[in-house]
């Protein structure tokens, strides 16, 4: 019994201490080792001087989505991307499934960056608005002469004389097949009195 009692008079539920200032220490260690490792990462970034990139400039092609419209195309696994169904990029080496895609690609940010443009778009002086318009006037004079007017007026009226005779011929057309024609008219003599439409043409008897 005096053994049991000892036993239960032993105090074991103390609470464990622990240095505060030695783990304080070890979380200072490890802020430095990670600021340490964050500048070493950052270092190559800062050094590099900042990507310039160009405005964002109109495209000088047309973009072509009708040539293969309605067209077979056999596709095998070892084609290359660019004999695959679909739209090829060859810029970003992408490939695309319809033309909505298509042209959402080559506007979007990811195409222009590796074309070296940004999305922004260089905002025009009025000097420049005013030489454009004068190259605009300059061109457009360039083009239409006095040959090119006669030449379209001479085919207008080529193209309206060509519209007038088809109209005529139709009418003609119209005016034979309104017109009552003979059953026999046409037909070999040879033919019809065989079929027994000899006969019609006279009552006589000889």
């Amino acid at each position: 019994m005096a053994s049991k009692k000892a036993a239960a008079g032993v105090d074991n539920t103390q609470r464990r201490k622990w240095d505060k200032e030695e783990y304080a220490e070890r979380a200072r260690e490890r802020e430095r080792e990670e600021e340490e490792e964050e500048e070493e990462r950052l270092a190559p970034k800062r050094r590099e001087p900042p990507v310039q990139r160009a405005p964002l400039q109109q495209r000088a092609f047309s973009v072509d989505l009708t040539s293969r419209l309605g067209k077979t195309q056999v596709v095998t696994q070892q084609a290359p991307l660019s004999m695959q169904a679909g739209f090829f990029c060859n810029v970003c080496q992408c490939i695309v499934k319809d033309s909505a895609v298509y042209l959402d690609h080559i506007n979007g940010k990811k195409h222009q960056r590796a074309l070296g443009m940004s999305m922004r778009v260089e905002r025009s002086s009025v000097d420049q608005v005013k030489q454009r318009f004068e190259t605009l006037k300059r061109k457009q004079a360039e083009t239409f002469t006095e040959e090119d007017l006669d030449t379209r007026i001479r085919a207008r009226e080529e193209e309206e004389e060509e519209r007038r005779r088809q109209k005529k011929e139709r009418k003609k057309d119209k005016k034979k097949s309104d017109d009552p024609v003979d059953d026999t008219g046409d037909m070999d003599p040879e033919m019809a009195a065989l079929m027994g439409f000899g006969g019609f043409g006279s009552s006589k008897q000889t």
